[in-house]
């Protein structure tokens, strides 16, 4: 659509143009409920903007995405909509100093978690609606200047169906006329604006606390989900948590949270993991928890939550001019949430997460052909839609954490207060943070940055030791490589086998610089069993060993005792096998070996998933179905001698579920669900349950009726999900064709019914079944792409590649599609891109494996 895509370039101009004084947004939402013979369902919304003239110039455009527009007036002029409006952009002629637009349209409800999502309940019927708009869909419900940096105070006023109650980023109440009327914000950017509307089960509380000048801080808080959650919503941990959080960012921060109350909604089909909405944050409801889960799952919410509130000041007090500095908000995000959940939390652990999850997705993303610098050059809102990934979040954060310890812990946060009393309602760039950080840590930032943040690629240490005839260190290097050698502060640890454990007697912290840099500290001191660089995770880096920590590791790994450490280890070493220096079938070894040692059930869950893609993707194709074997059996050794009831039995129990492959392995599994078969504490729940029958779905065990008894067991929103994915799951050619047809020849499923389709489609037991779907693919994405929302267009390209056609024709196959589409959208081009690199590192790293056997 034209102008849908908004440039940077065109972002600045208009804002050296104007200035927002406020919007008046009206809703009608009661078009929501009922039949609706309209092709596009929509509501009414009627948008008034006050803003300012404050550059040379006379002419702009305001931006809506909307099927229809009633009316258009400025400065009580009236304009032709047909004139004016051409889909995604209102243009504005004769601009006087000061004026008033007011537009009239009828917006459309989503179905793809873009603008106004609607959702209908399949348990009850009911019909709930929320907003999302990160980075640009605010114009999908009102009618914006669609840019960060045009903040402007928000008062909203919605009409909603009866019985229903409405929530937005102020207070609100319903007036005698059944008008839901909010206080008006403070200057927000529209992307940060909100609306949540729907018979919702909403829960509240309330925190407080003394401020320093004496005066009392009252925050309402308020919890919500949908009515057919509301049975398994511990609201009561998330306002623990919540108020944990607030004391913290209070005690830390020294600026009291500045948008009133706090409103936590739990919604249904979202894109995201949540969003930082001033005082109306939402969240993907799969954070309610319907069954059994690890501590895992309660820390990745806690983290989630916290994240989220450290935007209120990161993000939304103090906001980035354009999406180049997305980084400004998401990096501190990321970073504040496992600061505040080690700190504040009962999830004291939190940093060895972070090491070993996070991190894990920053590796990756760093490692593409798409990887660009922390502060990243973003041309349009597609570049921006794109950068929400791993390096804006976990390599942004894990960078602020070297920061913390290149600059001290006292500076940073010292620079964070100053940061935000100077910048408060404002935006920012790069060059504002570091002025205030090199004021409080008395450090060049400006040298840090280039380095850090300005460049992009991971490096890699390295241990180089040499020993005299005693067997003491005479010197511990670390040798760096990189396209960029960047100045680390980095410990290095010794470790050495005692009584049966791994232990660290020797540490050193350094910093590390060019190429080689030795360790002074550590000489002298008796030969280690390992020497662990980058020890207790300080700084952002690949982790190599040299050959006897390597034979340690591969023998005692599960003899390290501190977590963290042991976490560090099992990435290094997935590290080595990602980048085919350890085949895919050593690295299942220390998996077999020593997983069911690990006591950190997240570290155990990726230890699951990194085995797991080990076998699928790197592992040589004729000892795929060896490896296989060897981890379902590992798994189900595991879970017969876990302890009954425990997560780690959970744990095994779903994993043993993820790589059953055998007629036994089947049998067990059918044995479970219809309660023949026992295993001592197992409780076998609804969740757990289609984590039972997918494998006997995907593998012909389950047809169309037995998973329709399964939904009828579990007849609700969540159910219909898993009920979809596993149909689309069954190793059928005609099930395959009805599944590629309903996510690229149609548009009528709903963002998580894509999702879970597509979920179905790809499976590894069925690479033969799918390869038809290869050629398909390259045939139909650029129209696909142009067709589609950019969040619809990106499930689909990442998700259907054929990536598991892993082999070099199809490598061959994504060069000729892009060589013969250099002129297709950047955005695109950059999907196909990773996927490729994707595969063609699958392809080392399976002739890493095939060398091995």
């Amino acid at each position: 659509m034209p102008g849908e895509n908004l440039s940077r370039d065109e972002a600045h101009e208009r804002a050296a143009l104007l200035s927002v004084d406020g919007y008046e947004v009206v809703l009608d939402l009661r078009s929501a409920v009922g039949d609706s013979a309209d092709a596009v369902r929509t509501f009414r919304s009627e948008t008034t903007i006050r803003f300012r003239r404050t550059g040379e110039g006379t002419s702009t455009f305001v931006d809506l995405i909307a099927p229809a527009v009633t009316a258009v007036t400025l400065n009580g002029r009236s304009l032709d909509p047909e004139a004016v409006f051409d889909g995604s952009r209102i243009a504005l002629d004769g601009l006087a100093d000061e004026n008033v637009l007011v537009v009239d349209a009828q917006c459309a409800y989503s179905r793809t978690g873009e603008g106004m999502h609607r959702f209908v309940d399949p348990e009850d019927g009911e019909v709930y609606l929320y907003t999302q708009y990160e980075p640009a869909d605010a114009r999908r419900v009102y009618a914006t200047f669609e840019q960060p940096d045009l903040k402007a105070p928000h008062l909203f006023a919605v009409t909603a169906p009866e019985g229903w109650t409405v929530w937005s980023n102020g207070a609100g109440e319903q007036d005698a006329e059944g008008v839901w009327r909010f206080a008006e914000t403070a200057p927000i950017s529209t992307y940060i604006s909100c609306v949540v509307a729907g018979p919702y089960h909403y829960v509240t509380d309330r925190y407080t606390r003394t401020l320093a000048d004496g005066t009392e801080l009252e925050i309402p808080l308020g919890a919500m989900c949908r009515k057919g959650l509301a049975r398994h919503f511990d609201a009561d941990d998330v306002f623990l948590v919540t108020k944990q959080g607030f004391d913290f960012f209070h005690d830390n921060f020294d600026y009291p949270y500045p948008f009133g109350k706090y409103d936590q909604a739990f919604v249904p089909e979202y894109n995201l993991g949540a969003m930082e909405n001033p005082g109306m944050v939402t969240f993907r409801e799969e954070y309610i928890y319907r069954g059994k889960v690890t501590q895992a799952a309660y820390e990745r919410r806690a983290n989630v939550i916290l994240h989220e509130m450290a935007h209120m000041w990161f993000g939304d007090l103090v906001t980035m001019v354009w999406w180049d500095d997305l980084w400004l908000k998401e990096s501190f995000a990321d970073f504040m949430g496992s600061f505040s959940l080690a700190e504040a939390t009962r999830f004291t652990n939190s940093w060895v997460t972070f090491a070993n999850n996070r991190k894990a997705w920053a590796y990756r993303a760093d490692q593409l052909p798409s990887t660009h610098p922390i502060t990243a050059d973003i041309r349009d809102l597609e570049d921006a839609k794109l950068n929400f990934d791993g390096i804006t979040y976990a390599k942004g954060a894990s960078v602020l954490k070297q920061l913390v310890a290149y600059a001290g812990r006292d500076a940073f946060l010292e620079g964070a207060r100053r940061y935000f009393k100077r910048h408060a309602y404002g935006n920012t760039r790069l060059t504002d943070l570091l002025t205030i950080l090199e004021e409080t840590s008395g450090r060049d930032m400006k040298a840090w940055a280039k380095s850090w943040l300005q460049t992009s690629g991971v490096n890699t240490l390295t241990p180089a030791v040499s020993y005299d005839a005693e067997g003491r260190i005479t010197e511990l290097a670390v040798l760096q490589e990189g396209a960029e050698l960047r100045p680390h502060r980095a410990a290095v640890g010794l470790y050495r086998l005692s009584g049966g454990e791994l232990v660290r007697y020797a540490r050193a912290e350094a910093d590390i610089t060019g190429a080689r840099t030795v360790v002074a500290d550590l000489a002298g001191e008796a030969k280690p069993d390992l020497v662990l660089v980058n020890d207790d995770d300080l700084t952002y880096c690949k982790v190599r060993f040299d050959e006897d920590s390597l034979a340690t590791l591969r023998a005692h790994l599960g003899d390290i005792t501190d977590p963290l450490a042991r976490a560090l280890c099992w990435s290094a070493l997935w590290n080595q096998t990602r980048d085919a220096l350890m085949p895919a079938r050593d690295f299942v070894s220390v998996v077999l070996a020593f997983a069911g040692r690990e006591t950190d059930i997240g570290v155990l869950q990726m230890v699951h998933a990194w085995g797991k893609s080990a076998v699928t993707h790197y592992a040589a194709p004729a000892w795929r179905e060896e490896g296989g074997r060897l981890l379902a059996e590992g798994a189900l050794r595991e879970l017969r001698v876990a302890e009954p009831g425990s997560e780690h039995q959970l744990t095994w129990a779903r994993f043993f579920a993820a790589t059953a492959s055998s007629e036994a392995d089947f049998q067990l599994l059918e044995g479970l669900l219809d309660g023949a078969a026992k295993i001592d504490g197992l409780d076998v729940d609804q969740e757990l349950r289609w984590s039972l029958l997918s494998p006997l779905a995907a593998h012909g065990r389950a047809d169309e009726a037995r998973i329709g008894e399964e939904l009828t067991r579990d007849d609700t929103a969540t159910g219909k999900r898993h009920q979809v994915r596993l149909l689309a799951s069954r190793p059928s050619a005609a099930v395959k064709a009805q599944a590629w047809a309903q996510v690229v020849e149609s548009d009528t499923l709903s963002n998580a019914l894509v999702e879970a389709t597509i979920a179905g489609f790809v499976q590894p037991s069925q690479r033969e079944l799918i390869a038809p779907y290869a050629e398909k693919y390259f045939a139909v994405i650029e129209r696909l792409w142009a067709e589609r929302s950019i969040q619809i267009g990106m499930d689909v390209v990442r998700g259907l590649f054929p990536g598991l056609q892993d082999d070099e024709a199809t490598l061959a196959a994504t060069d000729t599609w892009l060589s013969a589409h250099e002129s297709a959208a950047p955005a695109l081009r950059r999907l196909v891109l990773e996927s490729r690199d994707d595969l063609a590192r699958a392809l080392r790293a399976q002739d890493c494996d095939r060398l091995a056997g």
